[in-house]
């Protein structure tokens, strides 16, 4: 059987982090694209020569070139321009739709059959766009964000209580932004509600924090955004995919009715297998968690229509 590609669409940090990933975790060839001449070449040639100190073995390639998409299972797009200290994901909404568009017609022409995982933000907008240049059935095409969103949650839960972060369960849902969902209400330590362990106010400012997580490394890193933790995020998707294994995981995915929406890339749990997006999970929320939900997708919808409106006056 021959070897899986993987075509990652964006050479800089999280690009550079997802290649290496992809080759510990063995996935498959790794073929690494950017519009900067050398940059993916560079990247991808120092992996290259950890392969034997490591022991993984894959092929590493950078190009500048659509064509060496050819053939790709996967296609993880990171590429676009990353916040900077004071910016709102949604402050990238004019440079990245622009050259998402390029990415999306590039996809289109050289991996037609490729299962895409964007990352690229203001997420859902830039998913939506991916989804509609390429063509691609709603099962090809998701975004990356929930299961970032749903690890910091489970991460500053497990600081609070000094337990360990796998024996905390829990999701985060919504938009990718500063209104997305954290859903105390299916939040459990080792099967354990999370309210019953933490006060109500603490849990409100463990919440507040999720929300600003993405701006909190932005600010301390004051040159860049997050790259570990959204290059885990999305390799955790892929995985999924090549593996067949079912997991259902909180990814924006494109709803047809499912929590009383149509037409729109929300984040909700999913099954990610072999056919990709195959099965969107419903949820009973409360009555908040519906309420948040639903304002949550109203914020997705606007930066639907704005992105529209930016590409029409391009």
């Amino acid at each position: 059987m021959a070897r899986k590609k993987i075509a990652l669409l964006g050479a800089g940090m999280i690009g550079g982090t997802l290649a290496h990933l992809c080759a510990l975790k063995g996935l498959g060839d790794v073929v690494l694209y950017d519009v900067v001449e050398g940059l993916p070449q560079g990247k991808a040639l120092d992996l290259a020569a950890a392969g034997p100190v490591e022991g993984f073995d894959c092929r590493l390639t950078g190009t500048n070139d659509y064509k060496d998409l050819a053939g790709a299972d996967v296609c993880i797009v990171t590429a676009g321009v990353a916040r900077k200290p004071g910016m709102s994901r949604d402050d990238l909404l004019g440079i990245n739709a622009k050259i998402i568009k390029a990415v999306a017609e590039g996809i289109k022409q050289h991996a037609p059959n490729a299962f895409v995982i964007v990352v690229s933000n203001p997420l859902d907008a830039m998913v939506t766009l991916m989804k509609r240049l390429t063509g691609f059935p709603k099962q090809r095409v998701v975004g990356m964000a929930g299961v970032l969103d749903s690890g910091r949650y489970r991460t500053f839960l497990a600081w609070e209580l000094g337990v360990s972060v796998q024996s905390v369960q829990a999701m985060v849902l919504g938009g990718h932004g500063d209104d997305m969902v954290p859903i105390r209400s299916h939040t459990t330590v080792n099967g354990i509600p999370v309210a019953s362990l933490i006060a109500a106010d603490r849990l409100d400012a463990i919440e507040k924090r999720v929300r600003g997580a993405g701006g909190e490394v932005v600010a301390l890193l004051k040159t860049g955004s997050a790259f570990y933790s959204p290059a885990h995020s999305a390799v955790l998707m892929a995985e999924a995919h090549l593996h067949d294994n079912k997991q259902v995981l909180a990814c924006a995915a494109w709803l047809e009715g499912e929590y009383g929406l149509r037409d729109l890339y929300v984040g909700v749990p999913a099954q990610i297998g072999a056919g990709g997006v195959e099965k969107v999970l419903e949820i009973q929320l409360t009555a908040d968690e519906k309420q948040a939900l639903e304002v949550s997708a109203s914020h997705v919808r606007e930066l639907v229509e704005a992105t529209d409106k930016v590409l029409a006056s391009a």
